[in-house]
Order: structure tokens, then C-alpha cells, then sequence
């Protein structure tokens, strides 16, 4: 049989297929924006309680990696939970000292090394019965006495708080009076390992404190930057060192700052004593969804720190100044200060409490931990040779953003309460900025290079 040959001309071979543009979306950027300044607020999403924002994450999970990664930072995405695993924050110090205390993190790493062999399902004493074995075994002194208790009831509610160690049944706050209170457990051995932020990439047991160097501190100066003024409230050019201002000069504007500012939709604005990225009015309800530490706010405290820096932009001096801008009292002149303006609002509807009145000491140590932990004040320790320690707070550049508000009358909270409010707050284009408004004038840094 013989073969036929076919003379019809062969069809062209299908053309590949073009791309297709994915459509531009701008309330998808503005929902991954909202997730990326929630989950820098708030590293852990769990099931049965964040359901809708775990959707969401899912929906931008290539947006919100692509803008994680410029950080550092690892998203970890799963059925029921998301972490996010951040880089070393750039003042340790003053994030640890608004942390729990020491006692309440080490019985959280206690907990955690008993829970690792419990079963998915356990009652609170025995949990704690293991944490103390294991305390025992490391060679860390046992009490049983009521202070342990209230660390240990602390670490509890860290756990739960994260989904690692999850309350089903009964009250957890039974266990400060019981240590067999009827309280069921769920261990979810598949988070405990998403626990610690930062591992390191060192070995602690071989080298303890080149570990410890290596999780307290960033090694990349962008990096480091980048987080800086994403969790920080700004970066103050003066505390900077070399590579770091070099960043700030050449790339906090261009393809590095910038960039990292709009995908969190925030504002970047730049001066000449710092930097900082500005939360819009419209991108919050609630300043609790900023962070733990919202100035300026209602109470003792927040008023008590307003009145400081309008005395400190008055009386402050500028003498030995880490920078241009930066005002300076001793610890002693701060507490005079303070308890004449515990005096003058001692009385009356709305007045201070009655326990930082009578204990000024007290009042300073909240101020500190308030101006500090916001960036707002830092404090140097001056030990002359035969001499005793000075201390002097340094108020930055920024406060010159409340001048004159503190002269106010103190706030009155609601009734039931504690909620504050942020402090109201012009259209951008009216805005003074952060930043001190007789250091306006921009200079030769402001621009990149």
C-alpha cells in the first residue's frame, strides 16, 4: 500500500498567548496597606478570632511579602494563623523596659518548654507542674509564692494571647489562688517554633553572646533604617552613626524609603533633624490600632509630659545638645518641675491622681518611660571621677510639635473608659510636621545624592 503525501499547507502553530495585565486596583493597595500597619501592630493572626484579616492576608499575601522582605522580616502564612517574624527593633532598651517584666519572660520560655511535651489537650496545673520541673532542671530558683504567681498568670495570658497556648474551658485567672483551677488548654505544637522572632543564624549554645549581639541588633544598616521608621515614632539624624545618616541622606527619599512609605500608606516626611513616616487621619479609627503608646492622650501621665515640654522648650538647655534642636534638664530640675505641676492640678474635675501627687518619684519614672518609649526623650548618665551620677533628659527636635499644648487644661476621660483619643491634627498641607518648626529650613541633606 502506498502512502499518500498531503500538498495542503500546514497551519501556522498557535500563537503564544499575551500576558494579560493584571488590572490596577487601588482599594487593594489600600487593603494590604491597612493589613501591613495591623500586622507591624499585631505579629500574630489566629483562627476562630481573626478569620476575616487571615482572608485578607491571603488575598495580598504577594503584596505584603514583597514588602515585608525590604525589612527583613518573614510572613509566615498558614490555614488558621499568620506570624509575622520581625527583624531586632532599633532601641531595644526602651521597647524591653514597655515589655513584661523579666520574671513574667521567663516563665513564657518555661511554659513554652513544657508545653512542647504535653499532650494537644492539658489542664493548667499540670502545664505549670512541668514548667517547674523544667525551671528546676535549668537551675532557676522555685518560690510559690504570690509574685511568682502573677509572673507565671502573666505568661499564661502571653501565650493565649498569641494562639500558642489557647484557653478553651474556665477562667485562667483562677490559677493565682488554685493551682488546680478547672482551666482546659489546647498546645498547638506546629506554632511553637514561629515563637521567637529572630532566631540568629548562630548557635546559642556555642557562642552565647555573639548570639545575643547578633538577635539584639540588625547588621544591615538599610535594613535597620527601614525598620526604624516603620515601628519607630521617627529617626533623629544627631543619634545616628555614619552609614546610617548616609542612608538617610541618599535613600530614605528614592528607591528605598519611599517606596517601603506607600506600601504601608504612610507619609514620609523628611527634615533636617530626622525623618519619620506619618500615619494619615483617615488610615485609623482607633489609636490603639497604632500602637501601645499613643501621645498625646488622656490622664496624669500624658498631660503631666505635654506640661514638661513646653517647660523644657523654655527653660531647657542647649549646651553639650546631642544635635541642632535638642533641649536638656537634669533629672532633678524634671522632678521640681513636675511636682510643681502636681500642685497646680491637684484640684478640681479632671484633676491628676492622687497617687502621683503624693509620690513624685513615682510621676517621673511614667513620664520617663512615656517620653522615651516614644521617642520623645532620651536620657544620658554622667558619672564625673569622686563624683555622683548625673542624670539628664535630652528632649528631641519633635516636641517642638506640641509646643504650647501642656499649657491646656488636663483632659477628662469617660466614665468607664481608658481609650485615648489623638490629639487633633490639621490637613497635611497645614501640618507644621513632626518636627520642630524653627528647624524648617530645608538643607543640602534633605535631598538624595
Amino acid at each position: 500500500m502506498s502512502e499518500e503525501t498531503s500538498t495542503r499547507t500546514p497551519d501556522p502553530a498557535p500563537a503564544a498567548p499575551s500576558p494579560r495585565r493584571k488590572a490596577w486596583r487601588p482599594e487593594a493597595d489600600a487593603e494590604a496597606a491597612a493589613l501591613l500597619r495591623r500586622l507591624a501592630a499585631c505579629c500574630w493572626l489566629i483562627g476562630g478570632r481573626d478569620d476575616e484579616l487571615i482572608a485578607a492576608v491571603r488575598r495580598n499575601e504577594h503584596a505584603l511579602r514583597s514588602a515585608v522582605a525590604r525589612l527583613g522580616w518573614v510572613l509566615i502564612v498558614e490555614r488558621d494563623l499568620v506570624r509575622l517574624r520581625k527583624s531586632p527593633p532599633p532601641r531595644p532598651q526602651a521597647w524591653a523596659e514597655q515589655g513584661p517584666t523579666p520574671a513574667a519572660c521567663s516563665w513564657f520560655f518555661l511554659l513554652l518548654a513544657a508545653a512542647e511535651s504535653m499532650p494537644p489537650r492539658t489542664g493548667v496545673g499540670h502545664l505549670v507542674t512541668q514548667a517547674h520541673a523544667a525551671a528546676a532542671e535549668a537551675g532557676l530558683p522555685v518560690c510559690h509564692d504570690i509574685t511568682e504567681r502573677r509572673a507565671v498568670l502573666a505568661a499564661l495570658h502571653m501565650l493565649d494571647d498569641r494562639g500558642v497556648i489557647e484557653r478553651l474551658d474556665g477562667d485562667l485567672d483562677r490559677y493565682l489562688h488554685d493551682d488546680q483551677a478547672p482551666v482546659l488548654l489546647a498546645v498547638h505544637h506546629t506554632r511553637l517554633a514561629y515563637v521567637i522572632a529572630n532566631p540568629g543564624t548562630l548557635d546559642p549554645a556555642a557562642d552565647p553572646q555573639a548570639w545575643l549581639e547578633q538577635v539584639q541588633r540588625e547588621p544591615d544598616a538599610a535594613r535597620r533604617m527601614r525598620r526604624a521608621l516603620v515601628d519607630d515614632t521617627c529617626v533623629h539624624t544627631a543619634l545616628l552613626d555614619e552609614v546610617e545618616a548616609q542612608w538617610l541622606r541618599q535613600r530614605v527619599r528614592g528607591d528605598d524609603g519611599g517606596p517601603l512609605a506607600d506600601a504601608f500608606g504612610l507619609v514620609l516626611e523628611r527634615r533636617a533633624e530626622g525623618a519619620a513616616f506619618v500615619v494619615p487621619d483617615e488610615a485609623f479609627r482607633h489609636p490603639h490600632e497604632l500602637g501601645p503608646m499613643p501621645f498625646p492622650a488622656p490622664g496624669t501621665v500624658a498631660h503631666a509630659a505635654l506640661l514638661l515640654l513646653d517647660h523644657a522648650a523654655l527653660h531647657g538647655s542647649t549646651d553639650n545638645a546631642p544635635g541642632p534642636g535638642w533641649r536638656g534638664m537634669g533629672e532633678k530640675a524634671v522632678m521640681e518641675a513636675l511636682t510643681v505641676f502636681g500642685a497646680r492640678n491637684a484640684a478640681g474635675r479632671g484633676g491628676w491622681g492622687s497617687e502621683y501627687i503624693q509620690d513624685p518619684p513615682l510621676l517621673v519614672g511614667k513620664v520617663r518611660d512615656l517620653l522615651t518609649g516614644t521617642h520623645l526623650a532620651q536620657l544620658t548618665t554622667a558619672a564625673p571621677a569622686g563624683g555622683e551620677a548625673t542624670v539628664t533628659w535630652w528632649f528631641a527636635p519633635t516636641t517642638g510639635r506640641w509646643a504650647e499644648e501642656g499649657t491646656a487644661q488636663p483632659k477628662t476621660p469617660r466614665p468607664r473608659s481608658r481609650r485615648a483619643t489623638p490629639a487633633p491634627t490639621q490637613h497635611p498641607a497645614q501640618q507644621e510636621g513632626l518636627f520642630d518648626a524653627m528647624s524648617t529650613d530645608r538643607t543640602t541633606e534633605d535631598h538624595p545624592a
